[in-house]
């Protein structure tokens, strides 16, 4: 099992800036892709950026250019979100999966960019 704990929510202006960090600790050597998912008031949870073991990054079409996921370590994940927008206002999870399919979450945190 994999444990996961985000920080850096907050509240901000739009067109403003936001780091997300993630914790990661347990059975790291099993993970084979980290995620941040995030989910809106009334919305399905969506994936927003995956970073894949061996360098591969992939992006929601709506935070390409503007959002960009990074591996510091074994223990360390963040996302930095740049030129933020109100719709991007929602709970941002990280998540990740293992060679054994499972996937472990974080607790979330609230991003909320102000009009």
């Amino acid at each position: 099992q994999v444990q996961l704990v985000e920080s850096g929510g907050g509240l901000v202006q739009a067109g403003g800036s936001l780091r997300l960090s993630c914790a990661v600790s347990g059975r790291i050597f099993s993970i084979n892709a980290m995620n941040w998912f995030r989910q809106a008031p009334g919305k399905q949870r969506e994936l927003v950026a995956q970073s894949i073991s061996g360098g591969t990054s992939k992006y929601a079409d709506s935070v390409k250019g503007r959002f960009t996921i990074s591996r510091h370590s074994e223990h360390s994940v963040s996302l930095q979100m740049n030129s933020l927008k109100p719709e991007d206002t929602a709970v941002y999870y990280c998540a990740a999966n293992s060679i054994s399919g499972r996937t472990d979450w974080g607790q979330g945190t609230q991003v909320t960019v102000s009009s």
